[in-house]
């Protein structure tokens, strides 16, 4: 079929981004008056972030007037952009597009710059943090291998099972001890797919006397934390714990989180239990969630028999010791804040700027947040030897690059314009990024008339 849409000039052309600008632009005889009007927002092949000058869904018309950016943005392999646009009150309008860079995730408020990620492939700690060893840890009383054996042959007398060659197989590619229980699994159902052929009532059979669907012994795999997809941008300021009465360690991954059955929410037997769990215990890792895993059964025996644990939330943390928010009504002083276990600071506004002294040395403090003009002394940033987040306002990184005083362990960083008009600080970003050798954003600023007739 031919596609009878008229072709589009380049995405870099002002005439591609003229009905979209006045999409955005607000109504009314106070507007029309004004000095100027700044429009903004952000667009990308699956989806945009729009200020709208009509609230709810958009029309027909409006889709059609996003899809038409979207097309160019497509043919000229333009993964996004974000775009800024000052309409002055005769027409005139300058038109600035941040285009995408692999070094920047985008960002929450359209005309900001998002994170500069410093580290190609980088995690938040928390997506880092390996698995306690609990050494007291043992399989629940309710774990009974010949129990569940003699339960699945009763269902499943015609199954066909793996040999202990593909166990022991399945093993050392893991790296792991496979738990009795699961070795029974799948020493009485599961048969390699192909060893099934094109039975799928055979399948249907065994995932209903388990309760699940089984993978098979090649898709066993352990939960890694990078698949879990966390950003800088919402996950820098995230903190989790694991409390001392917790059976579900609270960690993004671990390799002793066997997955063996589900697509998109997994189930998985855990080697590496929380303080009061146990080993081989039924967790559930759901793909909607960043981090944590939810305990489901104390053992195969019970998720077998219908034997199921009651919910119980990931524990994560938002308050003191671990987070603490100085100044914009939190707490008064950053002694206040001061402790062992702060691993997130947040600086807003207060009577006067405030010094870091009271935090320096704090051994697990990773995410420094303050807004411009909170610091007394952004150089005694440097004394915080083990950031890997630093967000501070433009004034702050300036004193920090001039000094060579930017902290070398950040992974990632991000400047607060606070409010502010100007256009988002490229320069000072794109110094960021060349000191640890990423690539450069780039801005096309274009200009054109937009008559404000039309608004």
């Amino acid at each position: 079929m031919v596609d009878q849409r008229p072709s589009l000039p380049s995405v870099r052309d002002f005439a591609t981004w003229e009905p979209l600008l006045r999409l955005l632009l607000p109504g009314g005889t106070e507007s029309r008056t004004a000095r100027s009007v700044r429009v903004a927002g952000r667009i990308g092949a699956h989806g945009c972030s729009l200020r709208r000058r009509r609230r709810g869904r958009m029309s027909s018309t409006d889709r059609a007037v996003v899809e038409n950016v979207q097309r160019a943005l497509a043919l000229d392999g333009v993964e996004e952009a974000a775009f800024t646009a000052d309409v002055h009150a005769a027409g005139k309008t300058t038109l600035s597009l941040v285009w995408h860079c692999p070094a920047v995730e985008a960002a929450d408020r359209d005309s900001d710059l998002g994170v500069l990620v410093l580290v190609d492939g980088s995690l938040p700690e928390p997506w880092r943090r390996l698995p306690v060893p609990m050494t007291r840890a043992v399989p629940a009383p309710s774990a009974d291998p010949a129990l569940l054996e003699r339960t699945l042959r009763e269902r499943l007398p015609d199954a066909i099972g793996a040999t202990e060659e593909e166990i022991a197989a399945a093993e050392a590619r893991l790296g792991v001890t496979l738990p009795d229980e699961l070795k029974v699994l799948y020493r009485v159902a599961g048969a390699r797919r192909e060893d099934r052929g094109e039975d799928y009532e055979a399948q249907r059979r065994v995932g209903s006397a388990i309760g699940c669907e089984l993978a098979g012994l090649d898709g066993l795999h352990s939960v890694e934390a990078a698949s879990r997809c966390p950003r800088w941008t919402t996950e820098a300021t995230t903190v989790v714990s694991t409390p001392a009465d917790a059976t579900v360690q609270s960690l993004a991954g671990s390799p002793g989180w066997i997955v063996f059955a589900g697509y998109g929410d997994e189930l998985a037997v855990d080697l590496t239990p929380g303080p009061l769990g146990h080993t081989g215990q039924i967790i559930l890792i759901d793909h909607e969630q960043s981090i944590g895993a939810e305990l489901k059964a104390d053992s195969l025996t019970d998720l077998v028999l219908h034997r199921m644990r009651e919910k119980r939330s990931v524990h994560r943390e938002d308050r003191l010791p671990l987070v603490a928010e100085v100044g914009s009504g939190g707490l008064q002083s950053i002694e206040d804040a001061a402790h062992p276990a702060l691993e997130v600071l947040r600086i807003g506004a207060g009577p006067t700027p405030f010094g870091l002294g009271p935090v320096t040395g704090l051994p697990r403090l990773r995410t420094l947040i303050a807004r411009p003009g909170t610091l007394a002394d952004p150089l005694e940033i440097g004394q915080l030897t083990g950031l890997e987040f630093l967000e501070l306002g433009p004034e702050e990184w300036r004193v920090l690059l001039d000094a060579g005083a930017v902290p070398p362990t950040l992974s990632a960083a991000a400047v607060d314009r606070h409010g502010a008009r100007d256009q988002p600080p490229l320069a000072l970003a794109n110094e960021l990024l060349e000191l640890w050798g990423r690539p450069k954003i780039t801005r096309t600023v274009l200009e054109g008339g937009l008559s404000p007739s039309a608004w």
